[in-house]
């Protein structure tokens, strides 16, 4: 092409036009990618031995019962996230996206309030409605009078129900193990989450896919977890953790027996 056929090429108005459009478009895409959005970016959180300590402090502390001297661990686990009052923005959250140790939420589905200060307020009255809910089971579940044994539970700040499986848990193990002498978890690190209702049914609670990677990365290699969070926990399980799926309380100590003895375990 000639130079005098090219310099018209280029000062044609079809291509003035599509310069413009595409200075248009990167313009809109480089605004983009700083503009908040209103998604939270969570990751693995910290876990805690419900049988031992968190913070220098026992995280149960039981009273009008004789309590058994335990091994193993039973773990809660939790995720992080950022602020509920943070916007990230849209190469904040497309990173985060396609990185398998974080996971891109609406807010609303990680914080019931906007406002920091309430959603700390919401998500600790979540965690003492667990805890009471997470004794209720336990002693219904070994029945035990509440009005002789009395627990309670210390997490420092940790906040929301999902505790609820592994404090009822911690409480069982506490006071009775097996019922045979020995431990529920045979000597093991077990993790896991979900909600308790003080009829012992365990439900769901979200997040699953990165609690199984802050169980795996403190050691657990069995993993409790609502049934319906089944298809979720599959999602990059490390390979060490076996996933355990329970309705109840009492399913989860029958699974746990079950694991000792080497009987039929259920699993995702």
């Amino acid at each position: 092409m000639s130079d005098t056929k090219l310099s018209k090429a280029l000062t044609s108005p079809r291509t003035r036009a599509l310069t413009l459009c595409g200075v248009l478009v990167a313009a809109l895409f480089g605004v983009a990618a700083f503009v908040p959005l209103p998604y939270t970016i969570t990751w693995p959180g910290l876990t805690a031995d419900t049988l031992g300590s968190y913070e220098d402090k026992p995280v149960l502390t039981i009273t009008g019962a004789p309590l058994r001297t335990t091994e193993g661990e039973l773990r809660m686990v939790t995720i992080t996230a950022t602020n509920p009052g943070q916007k990230n923005t849209f190469w904040r959250s497309m990173q985060a996206w396609f990185d398998p140790k974080e996971a891109v939420r609406p807010t609303e589905t990680v914080y019931p309030e906007s406002n920091p200060v309430k959603a700390d307020e919401v998500t600790a009255a979540q965690m003492a409605e667990s805890q009471d809910a997470a004794t209720a089971a336990a002693l219904n579940y070994l029945r035990l009078s509440p009005d002789q044994v009395k627990v309670k539970v210390d997490l420092g700040a940790v906040g929301g129900p999902s505790a609820g499986q592994m404090l009822a848990l911690g409480i069982v193990d506490k006071l009775a193990g097996d019922g045979k002498g020995g431990d529920l978890t045979g000597g093991l690190t077990v993790a896991g989450t979900g909600t308790i209702e003080a009829d012992g049914t365990v439900g769901p609670v979200g997040g699953v896919p990165l609690k199984t990677q802050a169980a795996a990365r403190d050691g657990a290699t069995v993993f409790l977890l609502p049934k319906d969070e089944c298809s979720d926990a599959k999602v990059n399980t490390p390979k060490s953790l076996r996933l355990v799926p329970v309705g109840t309380l009492g399913e989860a100590v029958s699974a746990l027996e079950a694991l000792k003895s080497g009987g039929s375990v259920p699993s995702c």
